[in-house]
């Protein structure tokens, strides 16, 4: 007996088993084989080969309850070993229980070929070795092996629905109605913050608001999907370690993402700019459309969109040109240097003053800034309302040239004066060196 032996002597003993059964089924094999050639030579086999069926046959079945055996114990041990991967035992068990299974699997296909041999039909013993194998071959293409398959499977869904189809329906009613009332609450959470927001007089930007209302709707939704992972009977604490562990890995992988999330959350912190602001960020220029953590959407005046990563814009400088309510137009006007440097004050004093959207304070600043090569350059910096700087701009300066036009101010443009100057006898000389039409020619 294999209890009552030590060492080596259970390998030994083992081995001689293994011989003493691989040496049976070739017996049995051979027995079959035997057959074809009792029949050729006038010998009667009908009793033999009755016999020869009714042997293999109880073999074939034998080996068929081994092999389920055996499957299950190692998808037992399967499950063990997940729960104590460092267990040793499990490990070398599993190894033999996976030995057994393939010699089985190596003795029954003998046992198909006797069968044959004798005339028995083995489709369903060639659909077993083809479903304990798990490995597809060209075997379930011969007779019917494929369509038992096909039977045994809708079989197995079959009885597993007569006995858990009501728990099944049940969970997914359940699973469906956590769905839809996520959906609905999360709908309802972003209604609600929305309103909220609105209403606050906290002094929140537009970009908090829009975060504020996104991120209320994705918590609830998120709460409803860990729901549904526990009614499908995912633990959440092994799945949250892998994810920590996997976001750990993915973190190295995704480093420009993540700094993307960083400079989003810096910018929500320190509010640099906010929704409909004309910014200069990045190398580009427009008014700020929608924001999230990741990336920044702009249009520009000329009505293209650009999506700029949160990274690109907290690592460079950020001019918000409508952060402040009032700002400065800046002009510069040249004047000939004949023109009266009072008069040309007093013209702009008075064009400035005369716009409606200029503001009175503070006070318009009108001042020789330069002498140019070819003009007297002014300056005239009036203050207006930040939605009026441009229409202001436009109209002092179309206002300005129309009023120097009038009062006869001229204003210079860059030219230069050419002149030529030679002698009369280098002309001739040169015209004397020049051949003629007719010089030169032979």
């Amino acid at each position: 007996k294999l209890p009552d032996l030590a060492g080596s002597d259970v390998f030994q003993a083992k081995a001689y088993i293994n011989s003493l059964q691989k040496l049976r089924y070739q017996t049995l094999k051979t027995m079959a084989q035997v057959i074809p050639t009792l029949d050729a030579l006038g010998i009667p086999t009908i009793a033999f080969q009755q016999q020869a069926k009714l042997i293999l046959i109880r073999q074939a079945e034998r080996l068929v309850g081994l092999l389920e055996f055996s499957a299950a114990a190692a998808s037992q041990i399967s499950n063990d070993s997940a729960v104590d991967p460092n267990d040793t035992n499990l490990v070398v068990a599993h190894s033999e229980i996976q030995n057994r299974h393939a010699r089985e699997l190596e003795q029954l296909s003998e046992i198909i070929e006797a069968l044959k041999l004798v005339g028995v039909k083995t489709d369903v013993y060639q659909a077993i070795v083809v479903k304990q194998r798990g490995v597809l071959s060209i075997d379930i293409f011969k007779g019917r092996v494929f369509q038992n398959i096909i039977r045994d499977y809708w079989g197995g869904v079959k009885g597993s629905l007569q006995e858990n189809g009501p728990n099944v329906a049940l969970k997914a009613i359940v699973i469906l109605l956590i769905f839809l009332g996520a959906r609905w609450l999360s709908a309802l959470a972003r209604r609600a913050t929305k309103a909220a927001v609105q209403r606050s007089s906290s002094g929140l930007s537009q970009l908090h608001k829009n975060v504020l209302i996104s991120i209320s709707s994705g918590v609830v939704m998120a709460v409803g999907i860990l729901l549904i992972l526990g009614q499908l009977g995912i633990s959440l604490g092994p799945m949250l370690a892998g994810l920590g562990i996997a976001g750990f890995i993915v973190g190295f992988a995704l480093q420009d993402s993540l700094a993307n999330f960083a400079a989003g959350g810096m910018i929500l912190l320190y509010k640099p700019f906010d929704v409909d602001d004309f910014v200069q960020v990045a190398g580009q220029e427009g008014l700020v459309k929608k924001m999230s953590l990741v990336s920044t959407t702009i249009n520009t005046f000329d009505n293209q969109t650009l999506i700029i990563p949160n990274n690109k814009i907290w690592g460079d400088v950020i001019k918000n040109v409508t952060a402040q309510r009032v700002r400065r137009v800046d002009l510069e006007f040249g004047v000939s240097y004949s023109s009266d440097i009072e008069q040309v004050e007093r013209i702009l004093a008075e064009v400035v003053k005369e716009h409606p959207k200029v503001l009175p304070e503070p006070e318009p600043n009108i001042r020789v800034q330069s002498l140019g090569d070819s003009s007297v350059n002014f300056i005239a910096r009036p203050w207006a309302a930040r939605e009026d700087v441009w229409n202001v701009r436009w109209d002092l300066i179309r206002a300005v040239k129309l009023r120097f036009d009038q009062e006869g101010i001229e204003i210079p443009f860059p030219q230069r004066d050419i002149h030529l100057s030679y002698s009369e006898p280098s002309i001739q000389q040169e015209l004397r060196e020049t051949p003629g039409p007719h010089q030169g020619r032979e």
